[in-house]
């Protein structure tokens, strides 16, 4: 199947979804029945709130950075000899500037370690990776509510950090022989536009998203919330018309060809598996205040507040689980609706993400079986952590 067939097969599907009459579905049958309205429910609000001014500008994002962010700078801050105060912010923060998996992000991971990065920095990148990206933090924070997409955000970037230290004190007589033999990381090419061109370049895509999502306030609520609203449209505008200027003079045709196709190829990627991920959270768990075809009792009774057991047993279960990226959210979504405390749900979105039973036979041929139960322990440990914290916060 042609790219052009995937993506015209998407947007009838897409549309499908927006125009579904969901209002003349039968409400209130058998359990199985009442799942697939539910099911069909999610998808069309999926479809009409978060994908054309959510989902569509960050696949434009994310296609910018896979073209022109150059994976040898980064393996540049992230290599054995950097500084520690540079490698591992670097690392930590990395994650913002990817879209991918938690088995997606296993070449790159590789490839930094075998060309000698750090096992702290390498570590805290392939925690950070798939933990959080732009398209995780919007769609989070839109879907799931401001406080824990922030959460996620903060959570992920500072236990990155303390994964890869651990990682680094656990094995360090090992990583010392290491970096002796460590290949040299081959230089930049020279870039084709200044850095402050690309930063404007990016703001702008960024300012976009952020401002075509920007919520409205509170009923009563006013000051500067309640002005940015009003004025999200004007804003959302101005981002568009300076990144079409900075295209026009700024790109050749080439570079735009290669920034189009990396898009599409995101789209293609992501798309078909959000939606069936919103479909089967929509039929097993339903939206919230609904039932889907497992009740919400049986969630509320392993997952529901904040205790040790909750968090723990969500953190165990999300890390052996696979999530394509950005499926976490609507099956989130779904149980939170369901009876899930707020600490077990940041749990899972710190644990889940972040690996995955097929990561981890990846990871164990590239580290070994010690470091990768350490890494793996170490991931289910501080995600347990911060979910009993927040949980009690909440």
């Amino acid at each position: 199947m042609t790219p052009r067939v995937e993506l015209a097969l998407i947007v009838v599907v897409f549309l499908a979804a927006w125009f579904l009459p969901v209002d003349l579905l039968p409400q209130g049958g058998p359990r199985l029945q009442e799942a697939g309205v539910e099911a069909l429910a999610m998808l069309h609000e999926y479809a009409r709130e978060h994908v054309l001014l959510c989902l569509v500008p960050a696949f434009f994002i994310a296609g910018a950075i896979s073209v022109f962010v150059r994976q040898a700078s980064v393996m540049k801050y992230l290599g054995a000899s950097a500084s520690k105060w540079v490698a591992y912010p670097v690392a930590a923060i990395s994650g913002t500037l990817l879209a991918v998996c938690s088995c997606t992000v296993l070449p790159l991971f590789t490839g930094i370690h075998r060309r000698g990065a750090g096992l702290g920095p390498a570590s805290a990148f392939l925690y950070s990776g798939p933990a959080i990206n732009v398209l995780a933090i919007i769609l989070t924070a839109r879907v799931l509510g401001f406080e824990i997409g922030v959460a996620r955000a903060v959570g992920a970037i500072a236990f990155s950090v303390l994964v890869g230290l651990s990682m680094h004190l656990l094995f360090l007589g090992e990583e010392r022989a290491r970096v002796k033999a460590a290949l040299a990381i081959p230089p930049d090419e020279e870039p084709k536009r200044k850095l402050w061109q690309d930063g404007l370049y990016f703001a702008s895509m960024v300012a976009f998203l952020v401002f075509a999502n920007w919520g409205r306030p509170a009923e009563g609520d006013g000051g500067l919330w309640a002005a940015i609203f009003e004025l999200r449209g004007p804003i959302s505008g101005a981002s568009l018309a300076a990144l079409a200027l900075m295209i026009w003079r700024w790109f050749d045709r080439d570079e735009l060809r290669d920034w189009l196709d990396a898009t599409l190829t995101f789209a293609l990627l992501i798309l078909p598996l959000l939606f069936a991920g919103v479909v089967a959270a929509g039929f097993l768990l339903g939206r919230p205040g609904h039932e889907g075809v497992i009740p919400s009792a049986w969630v509320a009774a392993l997952v529901g507040g904040n205790s040790v057991w909750a968090n723990l047993f969500a953190s165990v279960v999300a890390a052996f689980m696979y999530f394509a990226t950005l499926t976490e959210v609507p099956i989130l979504q779904g149980l939170i609706g369901s009876g899930m405390g707020e600490g077990p749900a940041l749990t899972l979105l710190l644990a889940g993400p972040a690996l995955s039973l097929p990561s981890m036979i990846v990871i164990r041929s590239v580290l070994g079986t010690r470091k990768t139960v350490a890494f793996i322990v170490l991931v289910v440990l501080f995600s347990t952590l911060a979910g009993l914290a927040y949980g009690a916060l909440a």
